[in-house]
């Protein structure tokens, strides 16, 4: 294993064991934004390709026009449409 990447797995733990610390003090939100930096560096770290990353998102994102999807009426009996959380940007 290289240095870098060594290192990276050590920012790894120290992260999780940050948004531990977190969720117990019941810093619900930092929380999730600290996960986020770990998903970032764990998908570094598993040299997971963009299209794979992609192809993942579409795969969760339902179709606007899906039967028994929800509506993007907030008054609907069913709610509002949630989007998926899941976007890759680049």
């Amino acid at each position: 294993m290289a240095k870098s990447e060594e290192r990276l797995h050590s920012i790894l733990a120290t992260l999780e064991q940050c948004r531990a610390a977190l969720v117990k003090e019941a810093r619900r939100e930092t929380a999730k934004l600290v996960s986020l930096a770990i998903l970032d560096l764990r998908i570094e770290l598993s040299k997971i390709p963009d299209t794979d990353l992609k192809a993942l998102c579409d795969a969760m994102t339902p179709p606007e026009n899906a039967p028994g999807g929800r509506s993007n009426d907030p008054n609907s009996p069913r709610g509002p449409r949630r989007r998926a959380v899941l976007k890759l940007v680049k």
